[in-house]
């Protein structure tokens, strides 16, 4: 499937879509928080995309929210486009969970949860990964103090 067509099937589904091209070595669809469950769904099921692996998720934080990042592939056809998601309470992002669909997601979304503090709602086994139970903070937030001089920039 080339750009154009994911893009007018996807504008088709959801019109509030928004997308880039340019500058990416993928499509980036950009949807509404409250949409990404749905939005996944329809991607992964509808035989025009069938992209049912789920190959990379992360989280980027700028300065003023945070944005969840879904690279999406098909096993079957093999295009690939990125899902992208603003959330924009950073005192507590929070976004459903994608568990349920893609089995990759449940270690990708504890990363995230762990280094960034997003919690992913209906996630199975949302705890930490990496960090110890009583860790506090989130390493990978730029407002992150390290005391300890855990993270080196040397």
């Amino acid at each position: 499937m080339t750009n154009e067509e994911f893009i007018s099937t996807i504008q088709n589904w959801f019109p509030d879509a928004e997308f880039i091209e340019e500058g990416s070595q993928f499509l980036n669809v950009f949807v509404p928080k409250d949409k990404i469950l749905e939005v996944a769904k329809k991607l992964k099921s509808d035989n025009a995309t069938q992209l049912d692996y789920m190959f990379n998720l992360t989280c980027v934080d700028w300065p003023d929210h945070f944005q969840m990042v879904y690279h999406l592939k098909s096993s079957e056809l093999g295009h690939m486009l990125v899902l992208k998601v603003k959330l924009e309470n950073k005192e507590n992002p929070e976004i459903e969970t994608l568990c349920d669909l893609y089995r990759t997601a449940e270690l990708h979304e504890r990363e995230v949860y762990d280094l960034f503090g997003v919690k992913f709602i209906n996630h199975p086994d949302l705890r930490r990964l990496f960090l110890t139970d009583d860790w506090i903070g989130h390493p990978l937030r730029k407002d992150y103090v390290d005391e300890i001089n855990i993270v080196s920039l040397k």
